[in-house]
Parts: structure tokens; sequence; C-alpha cells
């Protein structure tokens, strides 16, 4: 299995999701085996890993810092379409704290990455390989890797509102799958919730042609969707998104109950915690 990084470089201008400021973004290949790494031009070029033991903040979306206050937030969409076209290797440069939110899905980076072609080098691929269940709980959520030969996703969420209510998913991996089945999905959000989020300085670049959002028990731009269980399935992109800050495809079943990017990341640093739960495969 070679590793897999852009054929040319790509660039793309939009608004940042929580910010609500325009941001430019550059894509652009990467040498073999430095894997993802986030670059902020505003900020002298400064360099963020993108990797789970980076992570800063997981309430609205999964942000990594340096560690030294230079940070690149809600990155989980960007990363489930690189993870979903199986690149390995990529500088991602913006020029503000966040990626554009686009479309508010994978599809659109999607497109993106496939519009700057991919190209494949003569260097191994690490593969992740689950040996035994791992597990992290938050009250009745939880986050679960199991040992499989295949790479599994089963999401259940469940929500008040009847606009979504109870909805799950299982999902096998494929580069097509991916695209046709999870990238599509967009982000969600409950309009009572918005006017606080824009008081502390979020949400502001959220619209209705980026965001389900869903008010009382109706979807207010509900001739959006893409399908009927179009949550779920946005919490299946998140989580690959999010896992995809392993540094290498993880080969195994992850079951997500009403999880997000918390225990997503909290899955990862208990995984990693404990080399008997894991081997690395070099292909």
């Amino acid at each position: 299995m070679a590793r897999r990084t852009l054929a040319r470089e790509i660039d793309v201008e939009g608004i940042a999701l929580h910010a609500g400021t325009p941001v430019r973004m550059n894509l652009s290949p990467a040498e073999p085996d430095t894997g993802i790494v986030f670059r902020r031009s505003d900020l002298d070029g400064r360099a963020i890993p993108a990797r789970y033991d980076k992570v800063a903040e997981t309430r609205l979306g999964t942000v990594i810092d340096d560690g030294a206050g230079t940070s690149a937030g809600v990155i989980e969409h960007l990363m489930a379409a690189i993870a979903g076209l199986e690149i390995d290797d990529l500088d991602v440069t913006v020029d503000g704290p966040e990626p554009p939110i686009l479309d508010g899905d994978a599809l659109c980076y999607l497109r993106l990455l496939r519009q700057a072609g991919i190209a494949e080098v003569a260097a191994p691929r690490n593969v992740i390989h689950i040996e035994q269940t791992v597990e992290v709980r938050d009250g009745e959520a939880s986050a679960t890797f199991t040992p499989a030969n295949k790479r599994e996703f089963k999401f259940e969420i469940e929500f008040a509102s009847a606009a979504i209510g109870r909805q799950q998913f299982t999902w096998m991996f494929s580069q097509e799958g991916f695209e046709r089945d999870i990238a599509p999905a967009r982000t969600f959000g409950f309009v009572h919730e918005l006017e606080a989020l824009n008081n502390t300085g979020l949400g502001r670049g959220a619209t209705i042609e980026n965001t389900l959002a869903v008010q009382g028990d109706k979807v207010v731009n509900a001739p959006l969707m893409r399908f009927p269980d179009e949550f779920v399935r946005h919490k299946i992109l998140d989580a690959i998104g999010d896992l995809a800050l392993a540094g290498a495809p993880i080969l195994g079943r992850f079951v997500g109950l009403r999880s997000g990017h918390a225990l997503n990341n909290q899955l990862l640093r208990a995984l990693f915690s404990d080399p008997a739960n894991y081997t690395v495969i070099s292909g």
C-alpha cells in the first residue's frame, strides 16, 4: 500500500463557521511520512500536526493546538474528507482560526481534493489494527473499538426533537461508499442555541445554506436535506474525521452511542495508552 498525497496544490476561500470571518485555505502536497499538518499563515506559518494528542478543545468542534497558543479549529469535516480519500500526507495552510465551512459537509472538501488530484509515493502506509476492546463512557454516551478485519462504523443518536428522534446507521468503509453515503451529510444545530453561541463569538458563520437548522420538531431548511437520517450519518462523518487524528487508518469496528468529539478523542487516547490494544502494520 503506497502512501498518498496531492498531485498539486489548490486554494479555496470561504467563511469560518465560528469566527464568521473570511478565510483562505491552501492544500498542498507533503513529503512522505509527514502526515497531515495544519499551518497558520496569519501567525508566521506556525505548524500544528493533526494528531489526537494535539486536541485541546472538543465542545463545538475538534480544535488542535501546538501547545503555545496556536490553534486550528473545526477540522473534523476536512479531516473526514482526507481520510475518505485515504490521503496520508498533506499540508493545510489557513489564514484564520478555522478552515472555511463551505457547505457544512465533507463532500465539498472531497471534490476539492479530487480536483487537485491524488499522487501515490513509494513509501509504506501503516494501518492500526485493533487487538482488543477499548471503550470510553460519559453517562449514557459511549465510544468503543472492537477487533474486526474490516473498517466498520456503527452509530446511534437520540434527540428529544421529533425532527431527529432516534437514528441508527451501520456503514462499512470504502472510498466510493464514503462519497455516496457519508460525505454529503451536513452539520446540524438548534436554532434556540444560536443566539447564545453568537453572544460568545461562536457560530457566526452558520447559515441555512451550510447547517441543518432544527427548531422545535422541524428542520427549518428541510429541502436541503440529502438523507432522511442525515443527522446520524453526519455523526459518522465527524467520527471519521476525529479518528483520522490517529495518524493512520484504524482497522476495526467503531461503535458510537450518543458520543461526540470529546469521546472520540478520549477513545483514541485510551487506545494508545496501552500497546496491547493495537498493532501497527506496515504495508
